[in-house]
Formats: structure tokens, sequence, C-alpha cells
């Protein structure tokens, strides 16, 4: 397994988001996570990629037990997270923003070769390199994101909803592109709201619901 979680408990002050929640995320798999909004998706992405710190269970990556770790550690270890919100620094050129991406990389042909591929996988990046990332389109910044994920070395990239604010035809071309990363050798951690959405896409698959998760399609509702 890449990353598997076991009986992962988390709060928000004295509200229990996560109960108990287990999951395997098999290693070089596009795995997803589908639910509705406030259900936990988010959650369970930070604390798998360190931004959230459970009150109890265990989160381990490749047999080490990570779920004490802090989100710089995670990062080192190629573990991304892609926020739905994207967090872009708006006053930086696209360029910059993927540099940053890069910031603990010291070998500058690794990140030669990273920047690359971006760039091949992302054409538009490439074109707009040097305009401000404020600038950029829904699905342009969508791109940034990836990019700047790829950037890091990622070899699981925990991902938010990436349709987000995307029209149908953009949307699938991101989970084309999602893919592609996929089968170039990086674990993907997939949340989308719609399980039809992704569908055909992603294996395991797993709903939430009010904190807790269970593979989707077991009882009604599942991708709802």
């Amino acid at each position: 397994m890449s990353i598997e979680v076991s009986a992962l408990n988390v709060f928000y002050g004295d509200f229990h988001a996560l109960h108990d929640v287990s999951l395997h995320v098999p290693e070089r798999s596009m795995t997803g996570i589908v639910g509705a909004n406030g259900h936990g998706k988010s959650t369970l992405l930070k604390a798998i990629c360190g931004l959230l710190r459970p009150r109890s269970g265990t989160i381990t990556w490749r047999g080490e037990r990570i779920d004490g770790l802090d989100a710089p550690d995670l990062v080192a270890r190629g573990i991304v997270h892609v926020a739905e919100a994207r967090h872009l620094f708006v006053d930086m050129t696209v360029r910059e923003n993927l540099m940053l991406g890069a910031y603990a990389t010291r070998d500058r042909a690794a990140v030669r070769a990273r920047l690359d591929r971006v760039f091949a996988l992302y054409p538009r990046l490439a074109e707009r390199q040097g305009q401000v990332a404020g600038t950029l389109s829904g699905g342009e910044a969508q791109m940034l994101a990836l990019g700047r994920g790829m950037m890091a070395g990622a070899e699981l990239m925990a991902i938010d909803e990436p349709s987000l604010g995307l029209a149908p035809a953009l949307t699938e071309l991101m989970l084309d592109t999602i893919a592609a990363i996929n089968a170039a050798g990086t674990t993907i951690l997939l949340v989308e709201q719609s399980l039809p959405l992704i569908a055909g896409r992603v294996s395991p698959v797993y709903e939430i619901e009010e904190g807790k998760v269970r593979p989707a399609g077991d009882g009604e509702g599942a991708g709802a």
C-alpha cells in the first residue's frame, strides 16, 4: 500500500469531523473519494497531508507512520496537497509559482526535467509563464496548481475537487491530464463531489458521508 489510513478521528474543537476512517490507497493507483460538501472530504486530505493533526488513529506511507508529521516533512517524502482553493501566489508569475513548488529540490537537472514535463502536459502554462498568476482563467489556475505539485516531485498527489468552477469540457481535460500524471507513476488521491464524474477513472473509490467512509456502492446513494 502507498497510503493506509486506520481508525482516523479528526476534530475541529468539539466537532467530530472524521469518525474512525479507514481506507487504502494502492501504490500508483488513482483512488477516488466522493461525497457532498461539508461531509469531510477536504478534512481527510488535509489530515493525510499533514495540515491537520488527528485526535487518534494512524496514517502510514509505505510502511512509515506519518500522522505525527507536518506538511513540509510530508512534501519532502513526496506527499503533495493540491487544495480546492489552489492557493496560488497571485502577484507572482506562472513560472515563479512553478519554481516555488521545487523550492526544496537542490538538483537543478531534476528541476529542469520537471519543468519540461509540466510544460509538455500543459502547453498553456509554457505560453503564459511570464504572466502574473492572478490574471489566469480558472482552468489555467487549476493547471498551475497541478503543475506546482508536479514540480515538488510528488509521488502521491492529493487533489481536492479539480473540477470546481470549470466547464464540463475543461473538467474532462483536467481529469485526462491527472490520469496522465498517474500513468507516469504518481499515485493519485482524487476528491470530487460526484461519482459519475470520475467513474471509470478511479479504483478503488470511497464515499464519505457525515465523516464516515465506506467503499462507494455499499448501500444507497453512493456518490450523491
